[in-house]
């Protein structure tokens, strides 16, 4: 059964477990989720379930809705998804994991105008210039990179230390081909195929996963930063 996390400033203040097909979002109490903040639009979004899937959708709101810190009107939801709306996140997980403040009485939206929200905007009209700019999705080279921006055109990039590889990555003992991105149906996984412990995921080790826009990928000393081409 789905799940959904709210965190205020990553604190867990709320987990939501619901077999409902729709589920509100906003500042009022008529909410199935309220989030207290006049950042927060009155009826801000909802999610939908089906079958299938769970669609996020945001009722134009002011300050707008985020999802992986890319705007959006209308997505699909998938696992460990990070939903921001006003000063909070909301993560969405497929499956329940098992782990409130006093209410507000705010009347009005107020824009937000704090740096999180100025960088959040920023970050997501960049990354809408970068997606334009090659048709697709991208990587950002953010640290010991040969290349500012790499387009993912292939159905597999080969990372690692090797003349041959795509990607180059710099590090001590990696290997020549230490991990792979590869796509199929839009999707990107990360895969390590080198010695264990050097490839990350947002400060994570892994062998494995599917990345998300905003996904800081380390390869030995290399970063980069995955930047998903939706509009």
């Amino acid at each position: 059964m789905p799940e959904i996390t709210v965190k205020y400033e990553d604190k867990v203040i709320e987990r939501i477990v619901t077999e409902k097909k729709r589920i509100s979002i906003g500042r009022g109490n008529e909410n199935d989720i309220v989030l207290e903040n006049r950042g927060v639009s009155r009826k801000h979004a909802m999610i939908e379930f089906n079958d299938k899937a769970a669609v996020l959708i945001d009722n134009e709101s002011l300050n707008g809705t985020f999802v992986n810190s890319r705007k959006v009107s209308e997505e699909v939801l998938r696992d460990q998804d990070v939903i921001t709306i006003g000063k909070y996140s909301l993560v969405y997980n497929t499956e329940t994991t098992n782990e409130g403040g006093e209410a507000a009485n705010f009347d009005g939206t107020m824009v937000l105008n704090t740096k999180q929200q100025k960088k959040l905007l920023e970050n997501d009209r960049t990354e809408r210039q970068i997606v334009e700019k090659y048709g697709g999705s991208v990587l950002l080279g953010m640290e010991n990179a040969d290349f500012a921006e790499h387009r993912l055109d292939r159905e597999v990039s080969t990372i690692g230390k090797a003349k041959f590889v795509h990607i180059r990555a710099k590090g001590f003992w990696l290997s020549g081909i230490q991990a792979k991105i590869v796509q199929e149906d839009q999707i990107f996984s990360l895969v390590n195929l080198g010695k264990s412990g050097k490839v990350k995921v947002n400060g994570d080790v892994t062998s494995q996963c599917v990345l998300k826009n905003g996904d800081l990928i380390t390869v030995g000393k290399t970063t980069f930063k995955f930047v998903e081409g939706k509009n």
